[in-house]
């Protein structure tokens, strides 16, 4: 495992992080195998962990909680999201603080993850939504830089709505962020555009989300993928959109090494930015965290295979069912 330092907190985080949304909120989680697998990447190296209140209502916390203790030799860093308090995913440009992130609302599920997490102090914490609007309103700063200076956190940052990278550019000019959370991916790389020259300047870390594209880019989606009744891909494929991917997944598949697959391929490409401090896969077997993991000793792609595949960028706009 190879480490980057992590913005101006100079915290060594391995470049492959766990991104565990998928333990705590899709079919299938299970979490006796989540916890194997959580302990895997660690052995292994990785040390940064992602999560939120919102993955099964805490649900993802109390695994991560229990991962920490389980390593008390070992330096993870945590990282949790606080959750909008109208619930409503992606935000809107007419929400306000006072919608989303009023100050006492803030104090109490910070104390909240910390109580599923069961630890005293998080390293983390994210807004789960944002909008560059609300630093007109420092309330929301106040909030956890009180917070930072009891000792229950010790960095602040955001994660950016769906396709909407220019929706942080200010937060990171501001001074008062430590992180941006982002998708960023082969297909989506509008963040190399604004945000990571910003990230770079002001030394903001960078966690790269949704690397495989929500599953496209792991090279399985076809035109017959469904999921149970309630898992939230379902609502993210709609017709529309898994036609489309599917047919931008098999223009990429020519691209593919014979040693590397079409997941480790997306992974290696992100490696390629250095505004990047962590990448977030979800990886819920062991079988993923081995195959995602050996990314990082296989390094960035070579230069004339990134560069053909950066070809295959794709801008989107939000929509109704991108969320």
């Amino acid at each position: 495992m190879q480490y980057r330092l992590f913005g101006r907190t100079e915290w060594p985080i391995s470049e492959i992080g766990f991104g565990m949304w998928g333990m705590g909120g899709w079919t299938g989680s299970d979490d006796a195998e989540s916890l194997v697998a959580l302990q895997r990447s660690v052995d292994q190296g990785c040390n940064f962990f992602d999560t939120a209140w919102a993955y099964g209502d805490g649900r993802s916390e109390k695994l991560l909680g229990a991962l920490v203790r389980a390593n008390p030799g070992k330096r993870l860093y945590t990282a949790t999201k606080i959750p909008p308090k109208n619930r409503i995913w992606p935000s809107r440009r007419e929400f306000t603080v006072d919608d989303c992130f009023p100050p006492d609302y803030i104090e109490e599920y910070v104390h909240r993850s910390l109580e599923n997490l069961g630890l005293p102090s998080l390293d983390l914490i994210q807004f789960h939504t944002w909008e560059d609007q609300w630093l007109a309103d420092d309330r929301w700063f106040a909030a956890l830089d009180g917070l930072r200076r009891q000792g229950l956190i010790r960095a602040i940052g955001i994660s950016i709505n769906r396709w909407e990278a220019w929706n942080g550019v200010y937060a990171v000019k501001s001074g008062l962020i430590d992180a941006v959370q982002v998708i960023y991916n082969i297909f989506e790389q509008v963040p190399e555009d604004e945000l990571f020259p910003a990230c770079e300047k002001y030394e903001v870390a960078v966690i790269a989300r949704v690397p495989f594209d929500e599953g496209t880019l792991t090279g399985g989606l076809t035109l017959n993928s469904r999921w149970p009744e309630g898992d939230w891909r379902n609502t993210y494929f709609v017709p529309e959109n898994l036609k489309v991917s599917v047919e931008h997944a098999e223009a990429l598949r020519p691209l593919v090494p014979a040693e590397m697959s079409m997941s480790q391929l997306a992974l290696r490409f992100i490696l390629n930015h250095p505004a990047v401090s962590t990448i977030i896969p979800g990886m819920r077997t062991t079988k993923h965290v081995d195959e995602n993991i050996a990314c990082s000793e296989a390094g960035p792609l070579p230069d004339d295979l990134y560069a053909e595949v950066r070809k295959h960028r794709w801008d989107r706009q939000p929509t109704k069912w991108s969320q």
